[in-house]
């Protein structure tokens, strides 16, 4: 028989993460793309080997979709965003956090909520390059007059574009009671 167990993060309690998110940024720009990216090859892989509750399972996964982006050399994401996914990899990567990760079945659990939060930031990033992807692959049948690496090239630009002003707009506003969206980067 299944528990469902939902809880409600206060601003304090999302402080945590974020002033965690800081440090993780600190130490992603002291590190190599190549070393952030083989620990998250790492942690991810190490995820899939224990038994995890579906719920983290499920967020482990979307991790994959954070590297992909970084290693996709024809998307190119631009540098404030590329250290934002960085960070995010840093700071999932690390086995000490707040519960670590060897504790059974509630080790990963903060990782969970901090994947969430990350999916949730990212939002914009991530819709842009799965959209590229999606082009990347109709590239071959499309506009005969432009190269793959024009079409390529333009749909980046627009994407990116697109990508700066969704995620301008998702915080410039305020939500109903007043206060201002969270923010973790």
């Amino acid at each position: 028989m299944p528990l469902r167990v939902t809880f409600e993060l206060e601003d304090e309690d999302l402080s945590y993460f974020r002033t965690n998110m800081q440090k993780a940024q600190t130490r992603a720009a002291a590190m190599a793309d190549r070393d952030v990216l083989q620990a998250a090859d790492a942690h991810i892989l190490e995820a899939k080997r224990t038994r995890l509750p579906n719920f983290v399972e499920e967020r482990v996964n979307r991790v994959g979709v954070l590297v992909e982006m970084l290693r996709d050399d024809e998307w190119d994401l631009p540098p404030a965003e590329r250290r934002n996914v960085l960070a995010a990899l840093v700071y999932l990567s690390e086995p000490d956090d707040l519960i670590p990760d060897e504790v059974p079945v509630l080790g990963y659990v903060d990782d969970a909520i901090m994947i969430e939060l990350v999916v949730k930031e990212l939002r914009p990033e991530i819709d842009a390059f799965l959209d590229f992807c999606r082009y990347r692959e109709r590239a071959r049948s499309r506009n005969p007059n432009l190269s793959r690496e024009e079409y390529l090239a333009i749909k980046r630009r627009e994407l990116h574009a697109r990508m700066r002003r969704r995620r301008e707009s998702r915080f410039s506003g305020t939500r109903t009671s007043g206060r201002p969206r969270f923010r973790l980067f």
